[in-house]
């Protein structure tokens, strides 16, 4: 995966065959996209910079036809286009919220009715090999609404609920190509009956986390609780964990794993597509991750993990552990777009204004993570191959002459440029730093640009 670096080159590959009715507006979403990509944490007029410009940024995304959808389904397109291969799917929802004194029309109620805003629910494309953003494989946007008072749980179920929204983005990401592996990865909010059949009937695999660990489930016609069932399991492996949290510092795990099979019966009371779906009973497979010997005073780890993937071995269970701890990945896109692209501070006075703008910093925001992985995939790979030459030249100049050979080599002195102490305790650099470092040399580039033209 080659990042490019030329924000007008990605503009167009990313929003150059958008359908918005006209080409003139299509043309204008790759120019803005461009302004965009070069300063994504900056306001719209600081974006845009000219006053022609910024009034044609909002006359665009005042357009009817240019809406969240429009502006980002290409995208969702060409990142579910994949080769032959395995790929995760992580999927989560995030609050975007605007403010409580926010006076856009059409916001939806957030954060216990304190906030404005509305909520984005994102399945985010990774490569399991090298933990690469692919992009985003659909999106989907939901206003929240009051439960009724004294609602049955009959009511409730034939409702427009709040958690369909990850049926709804399963069936919107579709089947997988041929030859291609869909594996969706979810936290505790995706362990419902009806995501199940949503992803069976789509043909993705999955490994959720469980949230009811008293549901009943089946094990050789013997139903029991999940907590029942895991306790009979016996014991496939153990491994240490090292890991660091806010409350306890740093410290190593003892963990076990253990793993089985079962059957999932549906709820007894179920929502009239359940019902018209027929589906009342599922085989997966559960790995459980328990932590032993905990110290007095921590909460134990414990992960337990349904999955429709084949687990008979202790490879096999670790490969879904592994995979799941891929999905916080997506929690990073939530921070790239709320921190990086700062989507809650923008100022357009409607909600269908505020969720076209989100649909372009959202494609923007994978861009941001792109640039942490691009110097993962081919380290070695000679820079001039991958990044334009002239770039090279003014990042080395601005670095002191340094020596920038291969990607690697470039990505780390463009991080430097951002902040980065390079030091050999510090780690690889992240996307922050990558993207300060990305600004000032865009900067640079473009004001030796600007000086060519001008003087020949």
């Amino acid at each position: 995966m080659a990042v490019i670096l030329e924000t007008q080159e990605w503009a167009e590959q990313q929003f150059g065959t958008c359908l918005l009715g006209d080409v003139r507006r299509t043309r204008r979403l790759v120019q803005f996209a461009a302004q965009v990509a070069a300063a994504p944490d900056a306001s719209t007029p600081g974006q845009t910079e000219k006053w022609c410009d910024l009034k044609a940024a909002y006359r665009l995304i005042d357009n009817e036809q240019v809406t969240f959808d429009a502006i980002a389904e290409r995208h969702w397109q060409q990142t579910r286009q994949q080769p032959v291969g395995t790929r995760l799917i992580s999927c989560d929802t995030t609050e975007v919220e605007f403010g409580a004194t926010n006076q856009a029309t059409g916001l939806g109620p957030l954060g216990g009715g304190f906030g404005r805003g509305f909520l984005l629910h994102s399945g985010l494309m990774i490569d399991p090999a090298t933990e690469a953003v692919i992009g985003l494989a659909g999106q989907k946007i939901r206003y929240r609404k009051p439960a009724p008072k004294n609602e049955s749980r009959t009511r409730r179920l034939a409702r427009d609920r709040e958690s369909r929204v990850w049926g709804e983005l399963i069936d919107q990401i579709g089947p997988p190509p041929k030859g291609v592996r869909f594996v969706d990865l979810c936290d505790r909010g995706g362990d419902n009956f009806e995501v199940y059949c949503k992803l069976l009937l789509n043909r993705h695999d999955w490994v959720v986390r469980a949230r009811d660990l008293h549901r009943i489930v089946q094990s050789q016609e013997q139903e029991m609780p999940l907590s029942c069932f895991l306790d009979s399991l016996p014991l496939a492996g153990t491994y240490e964990l090292s890991y660091r949290s806010h409350a306890h510092g740093s410290r190593t795990a003892q963990i076990e794993v253990r793993f089985g099979r079962l059957m999932m019966p549906a709820p007894r009371q179920r929502s009239p597509w359940l019902r018209e779906v027929g589906i009342t009973l599922m085989s997966m497979n559960v790995v459980e991750v328990r932590e032993v010997n905990v110290p007095a005073g921590v909460d134990p780890l414990r992960w337990v993990l349904l999955t429709s993937l084949p687990v008979t071995t202790f490879e096999e269970a670790w490969q879904v552990i592994e995979y799941y701890e891929k999905r916080p990945l997506v929690e990073e896109f939530h921070k790239a777009l709320k921190t990086g692209c700062r989507v809650e501070d923008r100022q357009y006075e409607t909600s269908e204004r505020l969720e076209a703008i989100t649909g372009l910093l959202s494609v923007t925001a994978v861009r941001l993570l792109q640039l942490r992985s691009a110097a993962r995939e081919t380290p070695d790979r000679a820079a001039e191959e991958v990044v334009p030459r002239h770039w090279v030249t003014v990042l080395r100049r601005l670095r002191g002459s340094r020596r920038i050979g291969t990607v690697r080599e470039f990505y780390r002195e463009l991080a430097g440029l951002g902040g980065h102490m390079l030091r050999k305790g510090d780690g690889e650099p992240g996307w922050i730093t990558l993207w300060r470092g990305f600004e000032k040399l865009h900067l640079a580039v473009r004001a030796i640009d600007c000086y060519w033209t001008r003087c020949g």
